[in-house]
């Protein structure tokens, strides 16, 4: 039957709430989908785990300056063949050790690799790479 002036004036004694509970059904279907997704990751990472030990690694030092030979544990190495032997020199002493190239920001690319090619001939398997601060605070 149609409402009347009266039920108009009256007050509402009920909402209902099954608008509510459908949309959150579906708010909680979607979620429940989502987080299945994200926790599962798209590329399978093998990372490694951290280890406690008290063994100190032993670290061949390469400079490559800008201007000036390259040195190895602070000895000058004017040629290849002269770097070569002192990287040899220092794995014989120490064979597990890992040679840092250490070089200035303005040297160029070439010469880092060549020095590279040249430390893994002299039978280097362990390679890391650093970066020297200039003289001028990098500017």
């Amino acid at each position: 039957m149609a409402s009347t002036s009266q039920d108009r004036t009256a007050i509402i004694a009920g909402i209902n709430v099954t608008p509510l509970v459908d949309i959150m059904l579906v708010l909680l279907v979607i979620f429940m989908v989502t987080a299945k997704i994200m926790a599962t990751p798209s590329v399978p990472l093998d990372l490694p785990r951290a280890q406690q030990t008290e063994d100190v690694q032993a670290i061949v030092s390469v400079v490559v300056p800008t201007m000036g030979p390259t040195t190895v544990n602070g000895q000058w190495a004017t040629t290849d063949k002269v770097l070569a032997e002192h990287v040899r020199t220092a794995l014989q002493r120490a064979p597990d050790s890992r040679v840092v190239i250490n070089a200035e920001g303005a040297v160029s690319h070439r010469r880092v690799v060549h020095v590279l090619d040249v430390v893994k001939g002299a039978g280097v398997v362990r390679v890391a790479f650093g970066a020297l601060r200039t003289e001028d605070g990098g500017r």
